[in-house]
C-alpha cells in the first residue's frame, strides 16, 4: 500500500475463479493477471497502477519558483525540531506535486493560492513570499492560518492554507518519519500480566491473583 492509498480509496479488480484457472493451464498465454507478482515498493499493485504513477511521476505540475514557496511554507506548518525532521525533510513537496497530478482537482485552487500569497506579500512587503524574512512570512501565515480569527478579505487565503495544511500533514504523517514521530507502532504481540494493580486497589481485590 503507498502513501497515495491513504488519502483515496482504491477499487481493486476480482478476478472470477474461472479466470484464474483458465490462466494457470499449462500453456496458457501471458496476461496481466499471469505476470510475475511484483517485488518491493510495486508489490500488490496491479501493472496499470505502476504505469499510471510513472506517467505521473515524469510529468511536472509545479514550476520552481512555486515548489519553492511550498517548501518553505511546508517547513512552517511542520518545523524540524529535537525529535523529527521538518515537512520537507520528509519529502512532503515532492508528495504534493503528485498528488496534484494524481488528484487534478487541487490544481487550481493550489496554483492559485500561491499566487494569492505572493500577491499578498508583493502588496505588503514588497516582495514575493519565499523572498520575505521569516517574521514577515510567518506575519502573513498568522492571518491565514486561524480560521475563526481571520479577517473576511482573507477567506481566500484560508481557504488555500487549509488545502495546504491538510497535504502537509498527509504526505508527513505517511512517511517513515512522521509515523515515528507520533509513535505509533502499529501491531505488537502482547503477553497478559493479569488486572493491572491500580484496578484492583480501586475495586478494593487486592488479595485476587489473576490468571496469567
Amino acid at each position: 500500500m503507498n502513501r497515495r492509498d491513504s488519502l483515496k480509496a482504491l477499487g481493486f479488480t476480482t478476478l472470477s475463479a474461472g479466470l484464474i484457472l483458465e490462466a494457470c493451464k499449462p500453456g496458457a498465454p501471458k496476461t496481466e493477471e499471469t505476470a510475475p507478482a511484483a517485488t518491493g515498493a510495486e508489490a500488490g499493485r496491479q501493472p496499470f497502477e505502476v504505469e499510471r504513477d510513472k506517467k505521473l511521476n515524469g510529468d511536472k505540475f509545479f514550476t520552481a519558483a512555486e515548489m519553492a514557496t511550498i517548501t518553505v511554507l511546508g517547513d512552517i506548518i511542520i518545523p524540524k525540531d529535537e525529535k523529527s525532521g521538518s515537512a520537507s525533510d520528509a519529502k512532503v513537496p515532492d508528495f504534493i506535486e503528485f498528488i496534484v497530478k494524481d488528484i487534478p482537482d487541487h490544481q487550481t485552487p493550489m496554483r492559485g493560492g500561491l499566487r494569492w500569497l505572493d500577491l499578498q506579500c508583493l502588496n505588503r512587503f514588497g516582495k514575493v513570499f519565499t523572498d520575505c524574512s521569516h517574521a514577515q512570512q510567518i506575519e502573513l501565515v498568522d492571518m491565514i492560518a486561524y480560521p475563526a480569527k481571520a479577517k473576511p478579505e482573507m477567506a481566500q487565503g484560508v481557504a488555500f492554507f487549509n488545502r495546504m495544511r491538510d497535504l502537509t500533514a498527509s504526505g508527513f504523517y505517511t512517511t517513515k518519519m512522521g509515523i515515528d514521530d507520533i509513535g505509533f507502532a502499529g501491531n505488537n504481540p502482547n503477553k497478559w500480566t493479569g488486572v493491572p494493580d491500580d484496578v484492583l486497589k480501586h475495586y478494593n481485590m487486592q488479595d485476587v491473583k489473576a490468571g496469567v
